[in-house]
Order: C-alpha cells, then sequence, then structure tokens
C-alpha cells in the first residue's frame, strides 16, 4: 500500500508539472519545453515517491537513490534548457502541430499528461530501489557506480557532438569521432544505462521480490529510444539531410550498443 501511495503521489507531481510545460509550450511556441519539464519533473516525482516511502526517518538507501536520481535529472534537465532555450520549435513538436492543426492546444494537453503517466514505471523504479530494506550493499555501490557511468557516458556524447558540429569544417558530415565511432547513438545508450541502476539497486528475489519491477525502467527506455522516439526519428531526418554520408556511417558503426572491437 506504501508504494502505491508513493506512487500515486509521484504521479500528481509529474502531472502538475507537465501541466505547467504545457502552459511554457503554448506560450513560447516551442513544444521543446515540455522534455525540459518532464525530465525535471520525473526527478521530483521520484523524490516526493522516496518521501513517502521513507516517512520521518529516512535511511541511507533513501538518500542515496534520491541523490542519483537528482543527479540524472539535474544534469539532463539542464542540458535540454540549453539546447531548447533561444532555439526553434522541436521537429518532433513542429510536425505534431502540422498534423493536429486547429485541435493542436487539445491534443498537446493530453499528450503531455500521458507522458506524466508514462513517468510512472521510470520513477516508480527509483522509489522500488529506495525501498529496499536492510544497510547499504554492494548492490547499491554498483547500482551507483551505473548510474555514474551513464549520465558521464551521455554528458561525453554531448559534448563530442556538440563540438563536432562547432567546426564549421563539418558541415554536412556525420559525427563519428569517439563514442560517435563505436555507436550512432551512444547517447541514447548510456541514457538506457543509467536507468539499469535501479534494477541493479532494487535487486532481491528473496527478500524483495517487487523489486523486480524496476526491470520495466530500462525496458521501456529501452523500447521508447531504440524504436519510437529517439533512433527512428533521428535517423530517418540524417537520410533525408546527408543521405550518402550517413549510408556510409551505417554500413560501419552499430545503431545502439556500441561495438567493443
Amino acid at each position: 500500500m506504501d508504494i502505491l501511495i508513493a506512487l500515486l503521489a509521484g504521479l500528481a507531481v509529474l502531472s502538475v508539472m507537465m501541466a505547467g510545460g504545457y502552459i511554457l509550450a503554448m506560450k513560447s511556441g516551442n513544444g521543446g519545453w515540455a522534455d525540459t519539464v518532464w525530465t525535471f519533473g520525473v526527478g521530483l516525482a521520484a523524490l516526493a515517491a522516496i518521501a513517502v516511502l521513507a516517512g520521518p526517518e529516512p535511511q541511507p538507501r533513501h538518500w542515496l537513490v534520491a541523490a542519483l536520481a537528482a543527479l540524472w535529472s539535474g544534469r539532463l534537465g539542464v542540458y535540454l534548457f540549453g539546447r531548447t532555450r533561444g532555439k526553434s520549435e522541436d521537429a518532433r513538436y513542429a510536425d505534431l502541430r502540422r498534423e493536429w492543426g486547429d485541435d493542436h492546444p487539445r491534443r498537446l494537453f493530453l499528450f503531455l499528461q500521458a507522458q506524466a503517466v508514462a513517468g510512472v514505471p521510470l520513477f516508480g523504479a527509483m522509489a522500488l530501489a529506495a525501498n529496499r530494506t536492510g544497510p547499504l550493499d554492494l548492490l547499491d555501490v554498483l547500482g551507483a557506480a551505473v548510474l555514474l557511468a551513464g549520465v558521464i557516458g551521455t554528458g561525453v556524447s554531448d559534448w563530442q557532438l556538440a563540438r563536432f558540429k562547432a567546426d564549421p569544417a563539418n558541415k554536412g558530415r556525420v559525427c563519428d569521432v569517439g563514442l560517435w565511432s563505436l555507436s550512432r547513438h551512444p547517447n541514447y545508450f548510456f541514457e538506457f544505462l543509467s536507468w539499469c541502476a535501479w534494477p541493479v539497486i532494487a535487486f532481491d528475489p528473496v527478500a524483495y521480490p517487487v523489486g523486480l519491477l524496476a526491470l520495466l525502467a530500462p525496458a521501456l527506455m529501452y523500447y521508447l529510444l531504440r524504436h519510437v522516439s529517439g533512433v527512428p526519428p533521428l535517423e530517418a531526418h540524417m537520410e533525408r539531410s546527408r543521405p550518402e554520408a550517413f549510408a556510409a556511417y551505417k554500413a560501419r558503426v552499430p545503431v545502439f550498443f556500441p561495438k567493443l572491437t
């Protein structure tokens, strides 16, 4: 019952955040702000859920998971803020604006609220990890290491891509340096990796079998990034904008999981 109340509290926070994201998107004319708000909202939803579970006497694992959730949310949220501020509307949201026409305001609101609901298994995995009882152990260390690896890898990928794009000599080329020589989407891969931290921390099939539900988070994130909102639209754009260069890139670099040899 406690975990259900915690999830409902988190959902309420994220729903309110996405309502704010809707207002910001409508006033600015840039739906991309919703992604920034969603990222911060998932972090806040996780903190709200953990607070419900922790009660008046939070344990070390509550603090650890809360800190890791804040790290993930803060790093990605700040990055998305910088990517959105002062820029034209994200192509995905621009396409939705054209597709929905006069019904755009209503459908965008419902779409963003659906994103809030979709966030439940994500911040729920954080809550499940925080709720495992007992002293901190090796699983906590391993989980923290996985999340740090994901956050650092995503940050390095974003930095390498920004540096590549900033060089005028690379205009019309496909970024294939650093981590981008190992995977066509290393930022997505490392984002997926960071979500694998929560089932590692929550894992205890004997004492805490419900913790295995935290596996839903990386599974959902992989599906979304690899098959829905991540890889497919970006690769379609690359095939339209620089078909020859991207075809050569696809022939030698795997789409998601990095090549190790």
